[in-house]
């Protein structure tokens, strides 16, 4: 299993978010990811990191496909694609309903529907194939002419049945957020990989983004996690994913604790078929400092379980 970094760029400064990945790199991480925010623009922040490091790979977790035509996210990952030598994984999804509707004014009544079209006409485009779509959610009419630019691999965000199916069918894996390391073992890579097996694609990627701090008061984290991002756990596909895990609220998915319990449960991650772990570093600076010495440390000695049994998980 793979470890990378998830990073937050609310109330950061540019310079300050590139530097952090290139602490990233210097420790030895694999991947540097970015959610797309009212903030910094994903997509132009992770090639620019891929510039000014070596190495580690950028990517976005995830860009909300309604906001961006296809045609458009295509020629702008391919670009990205591009300045960074082949090292950027594309992370769509179609965010949440009340996000959508309203601030963006759109429909959000098919999102599955929207994603299954808008992942049927992204394939081919990133592929330099010409399209010509006309669907119930989208029209996409065109081609991209980008010499020296191979397709990035592309993730799908999915929580529920539908679009972890469509995950496995049209896209190269999943991304999850606020997910335990059973549930990912137990539905997660079970559903995306009989998908991709059903359409005849190679084994899925399953990405996890959790939140961790090695500290000694893990109750001060998650109390403060509650207290910044709880009400996500409101937003319906949220809601819903919790409940079928079992869990009040976001909190419960924090890992939170020494430097024994902390390799533990990322080493649950690999054990439940994680291939990449993207982690979101909580705790004030030393905090932050001793979290990232552990995962540096288990880097490279995490081998996924995908595809058999694991005394953990059945």
């Amino acid at each position: 299993m793979r470890i990378g970094i998830f990073l937050n760029p609310d109330r950061t400064g540019l310079d300050e978010l590139l530097g952090r990945v290139g602490e990233a790199a210097r420790i030895g991480l694999d991947s540097a990811y970015f959610p797309q925010l009212a903030s910094w623009d994903a997509l132009t922040v992770a090639p620019l990191a891929g510039v000014r490091t070596e190495g580690i790979e950028v990517g976005t977790a995830i860009v909300p496909t309604y906001p961006r035509h296809p045609i458009a996210l295509a020629g702008q990952a391919l670009t990205a694609q591009a300045a960074v030598g082949g090292r950027l994984t594309l992370g769509v999804g179609p965010s949440h309903g009340p996000l959508i509707e309203g601030t963006f004014g759109y429909s959000y009544a098919r999102p599955a529907d929207h994603v299954r079209e808008y992942l049927t006409v992204l394939g081919p485009l990133l592929r330099g194939e010409a399209v010509e779509h006309h669907g119930r959610t989208l029209t996409a009419v065109g081609r991209l002419d980008a010499p020296g630019a191979d397709a990035p691999s592309v993730l799908l965000a999915a929580l529920g049945p539908r679009m972890l199916r469509i995950a496995g069918e049209l896209a190269d894996g999943v991304v999850v957020v606020w997910t335990g390391a059973d549930e990912v073992a137990r539905r997660i890579r079970p559903a995306v990989a009989a998908a991709a097996q059903a359409a005849g694609r190679p084994e899925p990627r399953i990405v996890a983004s959790v939140v961790v701090s090695v500290t000694a008061e893990p109750d001060r984290i998650l109390g403060g996690i509650e207290e910044r991002l709880g009400f996500a756990a409101e937003l319906p596909n949220y809601r819903a994913h919790l409940d079928r895990q079992g869990k009040k609220g976001l909190g419960e998915t924090v890992i939170a604790g020494d430097e024994e319990l902390v390799a533990r449960e990322v080493r649950r991650f690999a054990a439940a078929g994680t291939t990449e772990l993207l982690i979101s570093v909580a705790g004030d600076a030393e905090e932050q400092v001793r979290t990232l010495a552990v995962l540096s440390g288990l880097r490279g000695g995490l081998t996924s379980s995908a595809g058999r049994a694991d005394p953990d998980f059945g």
